[in-house]
């Protein structure tokens, strides 16, 4: 096993009416897992910059990014592979959700607003989503194997 630097990447927490944006990016029910939308950060442009145009590319959404609120890193001991997340508060930008709001890039299959407690039943990663959605501060939640 070779391993590798680690990849960095910002996602955002945007609650909207208590609700929390939560994506599904598995195609044709690859996966029941469920995390925030964001994904990996391009040299040279700034977390809060890449985490517009990740938002952008998966939910169609302009958002304000707000604080950091969680650091979260995962790794695969098979493959080397190993990704640290930095998640934001965010907000939509708009007062409303845009009508007919929709995935421009076909990278996610699903995407919806769920309560704390819808949170809880859905497979979700990582653990401490909710509590980060929903606090105060920032978190850190340390390295922890990878899920498929």
């Amino acid at each position: 096993m070779k391993h590798r630097s680690p990849r960095l990447a910002a996602r955002a927490l945007i609650l909207h009416d208590d609700r929390l944006l939560m994506v599904n990016a598995y195609p044709d029910g690859m996966s029941d897992l469920w995390c925030a939308p964001g994904g990996g950060v391009h040299s040279g442009t700034s977390l809060p910059e890449n985490l517009r145009r990740e938002v952008h590319e998966e939910c169609g959404l302009d958002i304000m990014v707000g604080p950091p609120c969680l650091v979260n890193e995962f790794h695969d001991p098979a493959t080397g592979f190993h990704q640290v997340d930095i998640y934001f508060r965010c907000r939509v930008a708009s007062d409303h959700l845009p009508a007919g709001w929709r995935d421009p890039a076909g990278v996610v299959a699903h995407r919806r607003f769920v309560t704390r407690p819808e949170l809880a039943t859905l497979r979700h990663k990582p653990d401490s989503l909710g509590q980060a959605a929903w606090g105060q501060g920032i978190l850190y939640d340390p390295l922890e194997i990878i899920l498929r």
